[in-house]
């Protein structure tokens, strides 16, 4: 298996990735940042993922704003 050097995404799920999002801004916040239903609206780890695993552009948007938060780090 050829390895990933380069790419920040490399063995993150995308739950984990919900996670440490939720843990750095909040959901309020996430929801601003990224304005889906999931987020402001009884939001939850399971309905996000359910609604991301099926919506590739929000999908996107939370793999961009995730590579965001790690650079700033």
């Amino acid at each position: 298996m050829e390895e990933q050097k380069n790419n920040p995404l490399h063995g993150r799920t995308l739950e984990m990735i919900l996670v440490q999002l939720v843990d750095y801004y909040g959901w309020e916040e996430l929801g601003y940042k990224i304005n889906i239903n999931s987020f402001n609206k009884n939001p939850s780890i399971k309905s996000s993922l359910k609604f991301l695993r099926k919506t590739p552009w929000a999908r996107q948007k939370v793999e961009d704003l995730y590579i965001r938060m790690i650079s700033r780090r």
